[in-house]
């Protein structure tokens, strides 16, 4: 039986990891395993998620090199790669297996914000909208690849922002991402804590900068 590896890297999540976890429960039951990888969360989060995953790491801090630390362990034919505020969609399995097949291929799901808001279904909209005309995928839409095209590729590079986008560049040399119509909540906790204008402005301002070269490592600060 082919098996998925989750990988969810964390830092301070303790408030809402559980039910996270919780809820990727079934998956575990079905035979697929969890690996969660802590950046170095000082709010218990490792404490939090023992005995929910598979695996429990500890790793230096930033997503990507979380993620690396996760799939070195990681045992599946297929990686997913989930923020540990974000929901996959009821029978996520059924869909991976469904569009990958015993292929070498990746893609992700289409998003949605969890708050209330109008004008958070705009965004969702033009979030996944753009990801289909462009081929780029973001982490909100949970990244998942076969294991042999992670491994092809050489894995995330560690940047320290945007390591979702260097790694849907790569993989789109290789193939289209599939765009999967079934929904990941993703939590809409940032947009509610520094406004929804302000971080709508604040994502474009940092993606551009960052392809004008500016430096990544103080790009990353005004994000955190």
């Amino acid at each position: 039986m082919k098996r998925i590896s989750v990988i969810i890297p964390a830092l301070n999540e303790a408030e809402g990891i559980m039910p996270a976890l919780a809820r990727l429960q079934e998956l575990r039951e079905r035979g697929h395993e969890l690996i969660l990888v802590d950046g170095g969360s000082s709010d218990g989060t490792p404490e939090c998620a023992a005995g929910l995953v598979d695996h429990l790491l500890q790793s230096a801090r930033g997503r990507a090199r979380q993620m690396n630390a996760g799939a070195k362990v990681a045992t599946g034919d297929i990686l997913l790669f989930l923020h540990a505020d974000t929901w996959l969609p009821d029978d996520a399995d059924r869909y991976l297996f469904a569009c990958l097949g015993d292929g070498d291929g990746w893609g992700r799901f289409d998003v949605r914000l969890s708050g209330d808001h109008p004008f958070y279904r705009l965004i969702e909209l033009g979030m996944n909208l753009r990801s289909r005309l462009t081929g780029i995928a973001t982490g909100d839409q949970v990244m998942f690849m076969s294991r042999r095209l992670f491994d092809r590729v050489g894995g995330f590079e560690e940047v320290e922002l945007m390591e979702d986008i260097v790694m849907s560049r790569r993989l789109k040399r290789i193939s289209r991402p599939v765009c999967l119509r079934q929904r990941a909540i993703t939590s809409s906790r940032r947009w509610e804590r520094n406004g929804i204008l302000r971080t709508v402005f604040t994502m474009w301002y940092l993606r551009l900068a960052w392809f004008l070269g500016r430096d990544a490592r103080r790009l990353a600060e005004k994000y955190d």
